[in-house]
């Protein structure tokens, strides 16, 4: 192919005019995993772990999208769970054998990664304009993109940010393995996309970008970097999503109820087009982002959102209730923000945010021993959390969590010039070829509060090494002991302690970073805490009962915990007013023969809960168990009980009716349901989301009945909705009833209204078409729930 055999040629001489690329130079000031070899710990357990997990996968079934998007025979066919994002997963692969095999030398990781691009590479030259993807029927999108019909994203499973994950897949086999073909297809697909999109003005694209797009913006600046041609800039510029980055730039938070994953990869974005093109407003609105997820809208653990969404302030108690907590896509994306800041800026704050979500979150979500991957982690007491199996689960956690545990080496080390940074404390030896240096890091914490590094060098040599005072060491209790001196003496937390001197073969460096109980509120509920011990989280096991569920098949939805709920009043609590609960938690002494295990006193808890153990929660698995806790005095506990246990009780009963649910005007729930619209728009009341359709127009979703007849459908409105509001109600095309919205337009409040489904429209179907549908000039109103239960 020509465009290929020029582009190779372009890439040649790139190469003799200029050093070449490769991982250390691309994410600057960073060492390639291939320098840090991580040594016995819980990290290299799970990078080791991963790579079996990986090598389980078939990779023809991974590349059937591709081939059957290119008009090639597939070798495997496709996996039926999430078939409407086809295609995703594969690209994440890629990035996984290319970050394992970069981190460990696997050869097998090797060979698969060159097969993969190998078959890529066919699909590319048979298309002929440069695509490779896997998007489902994405010809046909893209043909109504280039026309200007960018509304036809919606009727696709987001498309670009399916296709981000190709990008995204051949950038990684470039730099994290140097492989020069997948090089060449990724930037012959970055020209794709750049003639692409050329066809839209500013307008089209901005309606564009309100659908989830991945990280588009940051593998175009990612092609700049490479290149150098502006134009790849440009296009990541147009890929910024202004209805964010005005704001974020500006320092608005505009962040309340917006689809949490479809906003972080775009602030990734942000910071790579500052890092590389020098733009500060993109900087500033990067800093901004994280500056109020990380610390305003992230739970203890370092993870964000609930039902996939950033909760507003008023709402932050839902993180209580629901049982879809802090997706795992979210906290891996937050950390390639929180790396990014940090080669801009070597602040201390970003690595204490890194190391909380990289042990909470990110370890905790691989489970020890099959392997599988987590997508929610509900906060709400006493409940759990379900674990993908190779080739079944397809979920977009399943691609990032085939990423994760190869990258634990990337952020443990950097450097500044020629000094050497110190970031992390995990066992770890770190080869600096070009200063001639080596460093071992003998640590076992955080099951022990030190760390122990030892110098290797051919000859003295003078450097200064950095090493990070952690925020939750206490002032004037950090050491850093080189040849009897303290180095960290008058440094602060949150900080570096710079240790400047001329070092010596076998120098070794003792530190001491003592740890101490502390309580986290849930943000803005003070009710309700994390323990935490240093940065890491302790949590509680609490039962094995009803664990439905707990490995995955490929039921769309089998990610979510389905396991009935524990009341709130049944979960365990801590009755005791803060100062109490605080002094109690410093006095416990770790349990013998376990580290990092705490018996929590009676005293604390109620009379009917049983002895509880604390532990990090990384290592709860197979569990309900404890995140956040009520913690309260006994007087406020009695109120709490008045207040809320009869609502709790009316909650807890609906769920164990609900056979499905669907909240209109949120993203995933839309997408979930196969949501068919025409004439459709969508908006919020009083913090809830609704959808409505105006003049003929409609909106749909798919329900599963799990095969049940005496069912009905629950709908909610808003009591006090304009005259002329009317909805038509049907099922798979036949009348259920038609709703009058405006019947009870004085009360100001929301109202269920519950339909009886006739058997004959259940009757032997496993999903039922409930369409939403307006008359001729006139208008829905506002649907904000809909609901499928039993009759009783």
């Amino acid at each position: 192919m020509l465009k290929r055999s020029l582009i190779y040629l372009l890439l040649l001489l790139v190469c003799l005019c200029r050093p070449a690329f490769g991982q250390d130079s691309f994410y600057r000031r960073t060492f390639p995993l291939e320098r840090v070899k991580l040594l016995d710990g819980p990290f290299k357990q799970a990078c080791e772990l991963n790579i079996r997990v990986l090598l389980a996968y078939d990779v023809d079934r991974l590349l059937a999208p591709y081939l059957k998007e290119a008009g090639l025979t597939p070798k495997g066919e496709s996996f039926p769970n999430w078939l409407g994002l086809d295609g995703h997963v594969g690209g994440h692969y890629l990035s996984a054998l290319a970050i394992h095999y970069a981190a460990t030398g696997d050869t097998a990781c090797k060979q698969r990664m060159e097969y993969m691009i190998s078959e890529l590479s066919k699909c590319q030259e048979h298309n002929g304009d440069g695509y490779v993807g896997g998007v489902p029927n994405g010809k046909e999108a893209w043909a109504e993109i280039r026309s200007g019909n960018t509304a036809v994203v919606w009727q696709f499973w987001v498309p670009w940010y399916n296709l981000h994950k190709t990008y995204a897949g051949l950038r990684d086999a470039w730099i994290y393995a140097g492989n020069e073909t997948a090089k060449a297809m990724f930037l012959e697909l970055c020209d794709w996309g750049v003639e692409l999109i050329d066809h839209l003005d500013d307008q089209q694209m901005e309606a564009m970008l309100a659908n989830e797009f991945g990280g588009m913006n940051e593998v175009y600046a990612d092609a700049y970097g490479i290149t150098g041609d502006r134009r790849y800039l440009e296009a990541a510029k147009r890929f910024s999503h202004r209805e964010i980055l005005d704001c974020m730039a500006a320092g608005i938070d505009n962040l309340d109820n917006k689809h949490a994953n479809t906003q972080v990869p775009k602030a990734v974005g942000y910071q790579r087009v500052a890092e590389l093109g020098g733009e500060p407003a993109y900087g500033e609105a990067a800093k901004f982002f994280w500056q109020t997820v990380a610390y305003n809208r992230s739970l203890a653990l370092g993870g964000n959102s609930r039902r996939e969404h950033f909760p507003s302030k008023d709402d932050a108690i839902s993180y209580v209730y629901e049982r879809e907590g802090p997706e795992s896509c979210n906290t891996n994306n937050m950390l390639r923000l929180t790396a990014g800041l940090f080669r801009m800026d070597h602040e201390a704050e970003y690595m204490d945010f890194y190391e909380r979500a990289l042990y909470n979150h990110i370890l905790s979500t691989q489970h020890p021993v099959h392997g599988g991957y987590v997508y929610f982690t509900p906060a709400r007491p006493a409940h759990y959390r379900v674990y993908s199996a190779p080739n079944s689960a397809m979920w977009c956690c399943v691609g990032t969590g085939m990423e994760n545990h190869g990258k634990y080496g990337e952020m443990i080390y950097g450097y500044t010039g020629d000094s050497l940074l110190v970031n992390l404390f995990i066992a770890s030896e770190l080869n600096w070829e070009e200063q001639g240096l080596r460093l071992i890091q003998d640590t076992r914490f955080p099951d022990e509060e030190t760390s122990r590094m030892t110098v290797r060098v051919d000859k003295p040599m003078h450097l200064t090494v950095l090493v990070r005072y952690p925020r939750w060491v206490g002032a004037g209790k950090m050491q850093v002991n080189v040849g009897g001196r303290n180095y960290a003496s008058g440094a602060s937390p949150a900080s570096y302690v710079a240790i400047t001197r001329e070092w010596h073969d076998g120098d070794v460096i003792e530190m001491a970073m003592p740890m101490e109980m502390a309580v986290e509120e849930l943000p803005d509920v003070p009710d309700y805490v994390a323990i935490m011990r240093g940065p890491i989280l302790l949590g509680a096991r609490v039962g094995d009962h009803r664990l439905d569920g707990l490995i995955a098949d490929d039921h769309r939805w089998a990610h979510i915990a389905h396991g009935p709920l524990v009341s709130l009043f049944e979960a365990p609590a801590l009755i005791a007013d803060r100062e109490t609960l605080l002094k109690a938690l410093r006095a416990m002494q770790p349990m013998v023969g376990k580290p990092m295990s705490y018996t929590v006193p009676k005293f604390l808890q109620r009379e009917n809960d049983s002895s509880l153990v604390l532990e990090p929660f990384y290592r709860i698995h197979d569990s309900r168990y404890m995140m956040y806790w009520l913690a309260v005095t006994p007087e406020r506990y009695a109120e709490i009980v008045a207040e809320k246990k009869a609502e709790e009780e009316r909650r807890l009963a609906l769920d164990r009716r609900t056979i499905d649910a669907v909240t209109p005007g949120e993203q995933q729930p839309e997408v979930d349901h196969a949501m068919k619209t025409h004439q459709s728009h969508t908006g919020r009341h009083r913090d809830a989301s609704w959808r409505s359709a105006r003049d003929g127009g409609y909106f749909q979703y798919e329900l599963e009945t799990k095969g049940r007849q005496d069912l009905v459908l629950m709908v909610r409105y808003w009591g006090a909705e304009p005259e002329g509001r009317t909805v038509d109600i049907l099922i798979d095309g036949q009348r259920l009833g038609v709703e009058d919205i405006t019947g009870e337009r004085d009360e100001q409040r929301f109202r269920d209204v519950v339909y009886p489904i006739p058997n004959t429209l259940v009757k032997n179907k496993a999903y039922i078409t409930v369409r939403f549908q307006s008359a001729a000039g006139r208008e829905t109103g506002r649907v904000f729930h809909i609901r499928l239960m039993e009759s009783n």
